[in-house]
């Protein structure tokens, strides 16, 4: 039996985090919804989301509200079947813990039974006691502030948050308050660089930034927007590292001309027979023609 001289990737643990928190390592982290992205993102980032914006990145929904606790545990399974290194974190979905504790802890529980590492939910002060029931319960926690998508009707779109003296004193003061009730690192998202820099200074635990400057202890995207699969507008905040959707379409462009053209699939790509059974197969015609009521 041959053995691979590689060494398998250390997993990623939320102590880790905090620690690298303290040495000033930068985390990176990225959404999959599927084994293959997984498998992709893996030896590469430090946490994979399976996020909610699989409805609007994969399922074709205008935003996340119509994703169900059914829709993310789907796509979760598919993700921990890969077994990654990184930490696995799953988005809490609109109206999984918006309805009393009991079910969220069970919601939330049922995604660590299918594999996450924790749970990421968003708001501020009205969530901290959701936050503390399901540390109670031994549930790793991550707060997400700012443009929490989920808003989106009551911020009226997805529009930058923090940019009023009330809005930014008390998004810092959301911050603590997450971080009191435990959770172990904080999502910011489409809050001006500078909060977001004071938030990341006084905070004990790592904050992930996402159109939120360059002074968090990390940054996340989307998968589909770094690999520039995702066709139209794109926020401020993101950077395409290449052109996936015009890649992709010109290798499928390939590939069907080849078909058209008969180019597809050739010799390598084809099984063949042994010489005996090529000659009993020429010599086959249907039993029921009239030539094979002859032969009978």
């Amino acid at each position: 039996m041959s053995h691979s001289s590689e060494q398998p990737l250390e997993r990623v643990t939320i102590p880790a985090l905090q620690q690298w928190k303290g040495e000033g390592r930068r985390v990176v982290m990225t959404t999959a919804y599927d084994a293959v992205t997984a498998r992709i993102a893996d030896p590469i980032v430090d946490i994979i989301l399976v996020g909610d914006s699989v409805g609007n990145v994969c399922l074709g929904f205008e935003n996340t509200l119509p994703v169900s606790v059914a829709m993310m545990n789907h796509h979760l399974e598919a993700v921990a079947r890969t077994r990654p290194h990184a930490l696995l974190v799953a988005d809490m979905p609109f109206l999984s813990f918006h309805v009393g504790f009991e079910d969220t802890i069970r919601n939330a529980g049922g995604f660590l039974q299918r594999g996450a590492d924790a749970v990421k939910l968003e708001g501020g002060a009205k969530r901290v006691e959701m936050v503390r029931a399901l540390v109670d319960c031994e549930i790793p926690v991550m707060g997400h502030l700012g443009l929490t998508p989920q808003s989106v009707n009551v911020m009226g779109g997805f529009k930058v948050q923090g940019r009023t003296t009330d809005t930014a004193l008390r998004l810092l003061d959301d911050a603590h308050r997450l971080q009191e009730a435990g959770c172990f690192a904080l999502v910011l998202e489409g809050i001006p660089a500078e909060l977001a820099a004071r938030a990341t200074e006084f905070l004990t635990i790592p904050t992930i930034g996402i159109g939120a400057g360059p002074d968090c202890s990390g940054q996340v995207l989307v998968f589909h927007d770094v690999l520039g699969l995702t066709e139209g507008h794109r926020p401020k905040f993101v950077r395409a590292y290449t052109n996936g959707f015009q890649l992709l379409q010109e290798t499928l462009s390939r590939w069907a001309a080849d078909i058209r053209k008969g180019a597809f699939p050739g010799a390598e790509e084809c099984y063949r027979l042994p010489d005996q059974l090529r000659h009993a197969i020429a010599k086959w015609v249907p039993s029921n023609s009239e030539e094979g009521k002859k032969c009978k």
